[in-house]
């Protein structure tokens, strides 16, 4: 846990790991920004020889020529770690497309905004997964989350619901209850690193972010609850302003400086219900940074038909290291990217049967996919025309006029691109 979770690794990932990334930066609609790094080659003749079976042909799991797209999401500290990178290159071996989402602030993404995103708030996310699928239509989404990412990853299935053009999705170590995650005592090391690294990450923003934050107090606190509710739960100056009254600003002060209101909005599983795609969770209950396994919400994987647990005796938190090698592979990352060869699989013969016996008609109380509508979902989707991103090899420019988007891609996003340097 401590070489694949803890230790820091190089800033120049590509040549740590072997792995070309190129980056897009978007412009959220409140003026921030967030990232989306896309792996795009491997550099080590050895690995890249592994994943030449895969071009020019269809990739597992996909059902078009396209390679499917793995959208990766690191923990809530936006810490890229070796457990990351090594799924990730993995990934490329095996014919996917993998890109990992930065939030703003995060893996040396630019803070525009005096504020962070929240625990459980998707909705930088979904700006992301909208951008990603309109320029790979064709392509088949799945996202995998790591740690305390699950929060993130679990919050915007359950609010986007059968809307979430994802095929399938998986949680390593996942966090169920963020507050209890928070106030549970984890190892000194882990805890020291991570308040550490958090501090460092805000040091570079503190002059601006101190006329909403309290900075002193966040960088003299000694535990990531107390920094937690500083960031998110205490507003140091109210906003007056002609666009809010004094009595809105009275009202968002005793909104914001709630512990518990917090969680409300930012639990993972706040709307577990309206999950609508099969989640995969690998647990251990040997985590030492997560709570006990007593605590799993087992009543979730026994009544809802897309929630998948994995409970093993070891693991450690992202670990699930192999016993028959030397060097610390994770057979974790075998078994996610199986389970989506599966799932694809199964939906691929799903929806020859709904061809067969006819759309129109067909129960849809039938089979797992009857309460998902994807299916449903992927015929009402209206017609897009667009250049698809080349999945292995350079960057090219994409044009503003190049393709069409539909009403409600136009009020998310403004579709012109930057290049900085």
């Amino acid at each position: 846990m401590f070489f694949n979770f803890i230790w820091p690794i190089v800033d120049d990932a590509q040549e740590h790991c072997g792995i070309t990334f190129t980056r897009d930066h978007l412009l959220i609609k409140d003026g921030g920004i967030i990232a989306l790094d896309w792996a795009v080659r491997l550099k080590d003749l050895n690995a890249l020889a592994k994943s030449q079976h895969y071009l020019g042909e269809r990739a597992p799991g996909c059902h078009t020529c396209t390679p499917p797209i793995i959208i990766l999401i690191p923990n809530a500290l936006g810490k890229i770690t070796q457990n990351l990178l090594s799924l990730c290159r993995l990934a490329l071996q095996q014919g996917f497309y993998p890109v990992v989402f930065h939030r703003r602030g995060h893996g040396r993404c630019p803070l525009t905004t005096p504020r962070y995103q929240e625990f459980g708030d998707p909705s930088d996310l979904v700006q992301a997964v909208l951008y990603i699928k309109s320029r790979h239509q064709s392509s088949d989404l799945f996202a995998i989350s790591e740690g305390s990412g699950s929060g993130l990853m679990l919050s915007y299935l359950g609010e986007r619901g059968s809307s979430s053009y994802l095929v399938a999705a998986a949680c390593i170590s996942p966090v169920f209850y963020g507050q209890l995650f928070f106030e549970t005592p984890c190892p000194k090391l882990y805890h020291e690193a991570s308040l550490f690294y958090r501090k460092l990450q805000m040091s570079r923003y503190a002059t601006a972010l101190s006329s909403v934050m309290d900075t002193e107090k966040i960088f003299s606190c000694h535990s990531l609850q107390d920094m937690e509710k500083l960031m998110f739960c205490s507003v140091r100056f109210q906003d007056t302003s002609h666009n809010n009254t004094l009595e809105q600003a009275v009202e968002l002060r005793s909104v914001e400086t709630n512990w518990a209101g917090y969680w409300e909005r930012n639990e993972p599983l706040r709307d577990a219900d309206e999950v609508a795609v099969p989640v995969l969770c690998l647990y251990s209950t040997d985590d030492p940074i997560l709570p006990p396994a007593s605590t799993l919400p087992m009543s979730i994987f026994q009544n809802s038909p897309y929630f998948f647990l994995a409970l093993t005796s070891q693991g450690s938190h992202c670990g699930f290291l192999q016993q028959d090698t030397q060097t610390a592979a994770s057979w974790s990352h075998e078994a996610v990217l199986e389970y989506f060869r599966v799932v694809s699989e199964f939906f691929k013969v799903e929806e020859r049967k709904c061809f067969v016996e006819g759309f129109v008609g067909w129960d849809t109380g039938q089979g797992l996919r009857q309460k998902t509508g994807v299916m449903a979902h992927r015929r009402r989707r209206p017609t897009m025309l667009h250049r698809e991103r080349p999945p292995l090899g350079s960057q090219r420019q994409l044009s503003s006029h190049s393709r069409l988007v539909t009403c409600e891609e136009q009020e998310m996003f403004t579709w012109n691109r930057s290049y900085t340097r």
